[in-house]
């Protein structure tokens, strides 16, 4: 439940989301203005005796991108949002998102018999207790189970069954609908050379299957395709800023298969694998391999839940809900987190060395950046966010081993900063004034490293207010960098580090503090974080995270300070192992927006170490 407090926040944004639309759509696409494909949706469900549906803005591969092909809610509704959820009854409709879409969401959905449901707030209903309160007992709730991720379907459906509700969990009509799909993303896939990662593919399925072994499991099935590449050294471009390709895989004791279109494959991929030990299946074979292999009574999966999605689940085991919600089977063993998220999230030498490269290169083009913005704002040359944006993208795009860049960019002037996730479009692109700060939230991947590097840039005179804001944020920011810390430590216990400051000063902020990072990979990695929310992974040596403090205040401006960390061995003494981190980032910070009288002499000595300032 949100306090008042966080109620007031998301009602702040929602006015200053309302300025941004004042000339249009902040997504940049064309206003919904009919039903969509809604009346066919509803036919097929009287058909099919099915009362609602549920359907996601997810995959089959429980990642946070989706490609077009998936998209079925946007299809349906028209909101083009990164987040979202709709329910479809017989008569009424809703779609829940969160706070940085409640004004698009609510201009997209006019005239389309769509609700805006405002999730997060106190008054909001779950789309579970939603339905709930309008179907009567013996209705049938229909869901794709292809693309639900299991824990969140386990838990719908047992919420649904404590109300006398059924599901049906195979109820996907929008292939027959949908007669314009897209078709499931083809790009060639590519191998990241060993010279990059430090490790072959086949060290690395002998490393899965010991982790298997130890929890008595012989088989794993792989969906989300950040996994797939790691543990196979594949690379791609299906989803933008993820280089990642669509693939599924299964891992025994005897065989690794990869499930992928064959159309992705080269020559040298196929090759490299082959050679490797994996064989190569066609995408659409994972149902039949996972079938076989769970027809066999000495085969004993090892699942995460939350990383693989119902329908591969269901295969897997002869689902039995007991009263409370928990599932039995004798072939199944589900974990919490899948060891290759583990053994992914530990950097090894090589990935580490390369990290350190590319921070070095990406540092040198945000050098040249600013220097580019800061000549021409004093030659009264016009630059909007836009422009921001496109040049970043130019310099990152000349230094070596350049991919993509990692997220779309953020370049927020004046009060967009207070939008946390806010991005510039046509629409509501601002022109950057000689007066006040820029937040530029931006990186990229690089065959050797993947960046993550947030800057707030004075580009013109400063209050004294938005100066001790920045430094309250910075003194946090050193504090959670210079930390030293026992084995065992969880990113909620080094939390209160990046805030104390800010807390002292009656200001916090909502977001996470710290995120993984992935090598080469999705910028967003698990299992570790850093946050205020529990989270059981320790921080171990050999884990990148992110250490990117705010302040946001609506209608004004919004600051944040971001640099990646390495956690590396400190020493061990009578007490145990002590770990602390390496600061990676390559970027100075602006020293204008420093209030050095409130900095400590340690911590005016950590800056300059690290070149942050001169």
């Amino acid at each position: 439940m949100l306090t008042f407090a966080k109620k007031e926040f998301y009602m702040k944004t929602d006015v200053l989301s309302r300025r941004l639309f004042q000339s249009g759509n902040a997504s940049g696409n064309t206003l919904s203005t009919v039903g969509l494909n809604l009346p066919a949706l509803r036919d097929v469900m009287i058909q099919a005796h099915v009362q609602a549906c549920i359907v996601p803005l997810t995959d089959p591969h429980c990642g946070e991108y989706t490609p077009e092909h998936w998209k079925t809610l946007q299809w349906l509704s028209g909101f083009t949002g990164s987040a979202g959820t709709l329910v479809v009854t017989a008569d009424e409709a809703g779609l829940w998102t969160d706070s940085r879409y409640f004004l698009q969401a609510g201009e997209q959905l006019q005239n389309t018999g769509i609700d805006l449901l405002k999730a997060g707030l106190p008054d909001t209903p779950t789309p579970e207790q939603w339905l709930v309160s309008k179907l009567n007992a013996g209705n049938t709730v229909g869901i794709e189970g292809e693309v639900f991720v299991a824990a969140q379907a386990i838990a719908l459906i047992h919420q649904f069954e404590k109300n006398q509700l059924h599901v049906n969990t195979n109820f996907a009509p929008y292939t027959k609908l949908w007669h314009d799909r897209p078709e499931i993303p083809l790009n060639k896939a590519f191998i990241l050379p060993e010279k990059f990662t430090g490790e072959s593919a086949r060290s690395k399925i002998q490393r899965l299957r010991e982790a298997m072994q130890a929890q008595k499991a012989n088989c794993t099935v792989l969906a989300t395709l950040d996994s797939i590449a790691w543990l196979f050294n594949l690379r791609g471009s299906d989803i933008r800023y993820n280089p990642v390709a669509v693939s599924y895989a299964l891992v025994g004791d005897t065989e690794a298969v990869l499930f992928m279109d064959f159309r992705k494959l080269t020559v040298e991929v196929a090759d490299y694998l082959r050679s490797e030990g994996v064989a190569l299946a066609e995408y659409n074979k994972i149902d039949s391999y996972v079938s076989r292999y769970a027809q066999t009574e000495s085969t004993r999966f090892l699942i995460a839940p939350n990383k693989v999605n119902y329908h591969l689940f269901q295969l897997i085991y002869n689902r039995h809900c007991e009263p409370d919600g928990n599932y039995t089977s004798n072939q199944l063993i589900d974990v919490e987190f899948h060891p290759v998220d583990q053994m992914k999230a530990i950097k090894n030498e090589t990935e580490i060395a390369g990290f350190r490269n590319a921070m070095q290169r990406d540092g040198a083009a945000l050098v040249k950046f600013d220097t580019w913005l800061r000549n021409q704002l004093a030659e009264n040359k016009t630059v909007t966010e836009l422009d921001v944006s496109h040049t970043l993208k130019e310099f990152r795009s000349e230094q070596d081993y350049f991919v993509c860049e990692s997220f779309e960019t953020i370049a927020a002037y004046g009060a967009h900063g207070a939008i946390v996730h806010y991005e510039p479009t046509p629409e509501s692109n601002a022109q950057i004034l000689p007066e006040g700060v820029l937040l530029v939230d931006s990186g990229a991947h690089y065959l050797d490293g993947t960046t993550d590097v947030t800057r707030t840039i004075a580009v013109g005179p400063v209050t004294d207010e938005m100066k001790r804001d920045f430094t309250l944020l910075l003194k946090g920011h050193i504090a959670l960098a210079r930390a030293k810390f026992p084995k065992g430590t969880v990113g909620m216990q080094l939390d209160i580090l990046a805030r104390q400051f800010i807390w002292q000063a009656g200001e916090n902020y909502l977001h996470g503090t710290g995120h993984g990072v992935g090598h080469c990979l999705n910028v967003h990695e698990g299992p570790q974080s850093i946050r205020m929310n529990y989270n059981p992974t320790p921080i171990e040596p050999g884990m990148i995270t992110s250490n990117e403090s705010g302040i946001y205040k609506a209608g004004r401006y919004g600051i944040r300070i971001e640099n990646l960390l390495l956690c590396v061995p400190a020493e061990t003494t009578e007490f145990g192992e002590f770990y602390q981190f390496e600061t990676l980032s390559r970027c100075p910070i602006d020293s204008s927006l420093i209030d050095f009288e409130l900095l400590t002499d340690d911590e005016l000595l950590w800056l300059r170490k690290h070149q942050f300032i001169l």
